[in-house]
C-alpha cells in the first residue's frame, strides 16, 4: 500500500544559493539533524574542512510564531511541509507505520517538532542477552557512553535534578535545574504514595532558565510540534556553530546515492540533486550518514554496486533489518477537580520504577501526563457552536481531563526491516521506502503490563477511565532503531562499536539506527552521546599518528 502522497507539500521555487560541492573536504555529513549538527560541528571546531548535504529546506526561525498559529488552527497541521512524492513509502507489514506523520526532513531534522525528552539509557539496556537472554548485546556498555552522556546534556542544555533512585550513575548535576512538577503531577502524587510507585522528575533538552544564547520556557504549551519561543533545543543550532566554524552547509540537496573506488573499500564520492534538478558529486576523505533509521537503509540501498548487489555496507546482510520503535502504551478519563490539562505541553514527571522488571523482559517508562484531553483553543477553532453554548461546551470537555502515558521496549526482530519498493518512486525516480513492521508476543505482554499499573493508578486518584490504549490499540512513538546495528563482529551488524561501517572504512553512520536495542527510553540524548563518541573517533581518523 502506497503511502505519503496525499498530502501534498507546498511547490518549493529555486533560489540562488550556492549548492556546489566543497573542494578538498576532509568530511561530508549527510543530513542535519542531531546526529548531523553535532558531529559536524565537533569536527569544523576541530579545524576539518566539512560539508553537510541535507535533504530538507532551512526553515526560517523567525516564521516560528506564525508557524504555532497555523498549526493551532483546523487542517493547518503540515507546518514542516513533509508530504508528496518526495517524501512516500508504503508501509507493507502486519502493522501500518506512519512515516510521515513522526518525521521532518530540513535543517534541525526531527528535533524541530520533538518533545524534548531526554533520559540515558540503563545500564541493563546494554546486555540484554547477557542479562535475559532476549535481543543481543551491544558491543559498548553503559560506562563507555557514560562521558559522553555528560557532554550531550550539556550540548543540548538539559532541565534536571539528579532525584531518580532507578537511573544509572551520573558524574556532575544537570546543566539546568528541573522544571518543577505540574498541577497535574500533584494530583498523582497523593495516588503513587498510596500505591508505593515513586514519582521523579523528567530531564528536558529545554530551558529552565537562559541557556547556549536561548531564553528560558515561556510556556506556549505547544512543544510538539513547534517551540516558537527558542527554549526548546534544536539541532539548528549546532548547525549555525558548525557554519561559525567553517562548515559548508547546503540545504534540499537529497543525497541520491554513495559512489566507491574500484576496490569497493572506500566512499569517493555522494552524489545529490538540487533544486535546479542538477546533479552534483561531493568527494570527500571521509563520509558521516546522518539522515534517520529509514533514510541511511534507503541511501545505501539505493547505492548498491557489483561489489555491493544487497546494499553498501551490506555484506553482513544486516542492512535495514532489526527495525525497532517504542510502543505507546496509556489510559485517562475524568476526575472530579481540576486538572489543568495542556497548561504545560511537555511532561515534567514519571517513573522508571518497573523500567527493569524481569517480568515481562521489556523496559517500559511510565508518564505523568501534561496535556490530556483536547486543548481549548483547538476546541474553540474547531467548534460549530458560538457563544454561550461554546462556552458551556469547553467547559464541559476542558478542565477535567486527565492520563498517563508509557514507552514500552521492542525487541529486535530480523523480520521487521526497511527495504526498496521498485513499483513506487520519488520525485526524483528513486525507488521509496517500503516498512515491514510488526509487534510480537513480548512487546504485547509489556504494553498490557502498563495499562495495568495506570489503571491502577488512576482508579486510585478516582479517575472515571474512559480510554485505554493497549496491544490493539497502539502506535509507535517515531524513534526509528536498529537498521544499522552496531557489532562486535562483521557477521552481526553494519557499523563496529565505533559506529564505522565494517566493509568501508571511510564510511560511518550515526543515529539511532546503530542500537543493537532500544530499551524504552527516548532516543535522542543516546543519538547525542554516540554522536559526540564518533566525533572524537572520527578526528583521531582524521590525525594520524
Amino acid at each position: 500500500m502506497a503511502e505519503g502522497a496525499a498530502a501534498e507539500r507546498p511547490t518549493v521555487d529555486t533560489d540562488d544559493r550556492d549548492r556546489t560541492p566543497l573542494s578538498d573536504a576532509d568530511v561530508c555529513v549527510v543530513g542535519a539533524g542531531p546526529a548531523g549538527g553535532l558531529i559536524a560541528h565537533r569536527l569544523a571546531e576541530a579545524g576539518h574542512s566539512v560539508v553537510v548535504l541535507e535533504a530538507g529546506p532551512q526553515f526560517d526561525p523567525t516564521d516560528r510564531r506564525q508557524q504555532m498559529e497555523n498549526f493551532l488552527r483546523p487542517a493547518g497541521g503540515n507546518i514542516w511541509e513533509m508530504g508528496g512524492p518526495r517524501d512516500a513509502y508504503t508501509s507493507t507489514g502486519a502493522r501500518h507505520y506512519p512515516l510521515n506523520a513522526t518525521r521532518v526532513k530540513g535543517i534541525g531534522g526531527s528535533t524541530l517538532h520533538w518533545q524534548g525528552m531526554v533520559m540515558r539509557l540503563h545500564e541493563r539496556d546494554f546486555r540484554m542477552q547477557s542479562e535475559h537472554g532476549v535481543g543481543v548485546d551491544w558491543p559498548i556498555d553503559y560506562a563507555d557512553l557514560r562521558p559522553y552522556y555528560a557532554e550531550a546534556e550539556r550540548a543540548f542544555g538539559v532541565a534536571g535534578a539528579d532525584d531518580n533512585p532507578y537511573a544509572p550513575p551520573r558524574e556532575e548535576p544537570f546543566p539546568m535545574t528541573a522544571f518543577p512538577p505540574s498541577h497535574s503531577d500533584s494530583l498523582f502524587a497523593d495516588a503513587c504514595e498510596s500505591l508505593e510507585i515513586d514519582m521523579h522528575s523528567v530531564p528536558n533538552a529545554r530551558n529552565s532558565e537562559s541557556y547556549d544564547g536561548r531564553s528560558a520556557c515561556v510556556g506556549f504549551g505547544t512543544c510538539k510540534p513547534i517551540c516558537p519561543s527558542g527554549a526548546k533545543y534544536t539541532a539548528e543550532s549546532h548547525v549555525e556553530k558548525a557554519i561559525s566554524a567553517g562548515a559548508r552547509v547546503l540545504d534540499r540537496v537529497p543525497v541520491q546515492r554513495l559512489e566507491h573506488d574500484d576496490a569497493g573499500e572506500q566512499i569517493e564520492a555522494a552524489v545529490y540533486a538540487t533544486p535546479e534538478g542538477e546533479e552534483h558529486r561531493q568527494t570527500a576523505d571521509q563520509f558521516v550518514l546522518a539522515c534517520g533509521g529509514v533514510e541511511n537503509v534507503r541511501l545505501l540501498l539505493l547505492s548498491e554496486s557489483p561489489q555491493y548487489p544487497d546494499g553498501l555496507a551490506n555484506s553482513s546482510g544486516h542492512l535495514g533489518r532489526h527495525f525497532m520503535d517504542h510502543l505507546f502504551a496509556g489510559a485517562g478519563g475524568s476526575l472530579d477537580r481540576e486538572t489543568r490539562q495542556n497548561h504545560i505541553g511537555f511532561n515534567t514527571s514519571e517513573t522508571h520504577q518497573f523500567y527493569d522488571d524481569a517480568e515481562p523482559v521489556v523496559g517500559m517508562k511510565l508518564e505523568f501526563l501534561n496535556y490530556a484531553g483536547p486543548s481549548p483553543v483547538t476546541s474553540a477553532l474547531s467548534a460549530e457552536t458560538w457563544g454561550d453554548e461554546l462556552l458551556d461546551d469547553l467547559r464541559s470537555e476542558y478542565g477535567q481531563r486527565i492520563a498517563m502515558g508509557a514507552l514500552v521496549e521492542q525487541l529486535p526482530d530480523a523480520d521487521n526491516r526497511i527495504t526498496l519498493d521498485d513499483s513506487t518512486t520519488d520525485d526524483h525516480g528513486n525507488p521509496v521506502p517500503s516498512i515491514e513492521w510488526s509487534i510480537d508476543d513480548r512487546t504485547r505482554a509489556g504494553l498490557e503490563r502498563a495499562n495495568e499499573i495506570q489503571t491502577r493508578i488512576l482508579e486510585e486518584l478516582g479517575v472515571d477511565v474512559d480510554w485505554v490504549a493497549g496491544p490493539d490499540a497502539t502506535g509507535p512513538a517515531a524513534h526509528h532503531m536498529g537498521t544499522t546495528r552496531m557489532s562486535s563482529e562483521p557477521a552481526s551488524g553494519v557499523v563496529d562499536a565505533d559506529c564505522r561501517s565494517w566493509d568501508l572504512r571511510n564510511l560511518w553512520v550515526a543515529g539511532s539506527s546503530v542500537f543493537p536495542t532500544g530499551g524504552a527510553m527516548n532516543p535522542t540524548l543516546t543519538i547525542a552521546a554516540l554522536s559526540c563518541r564518533l566525533a572524537e573517533r572520527l578526528d583521531a581518523t582524521l590525525r594520524p599518528d
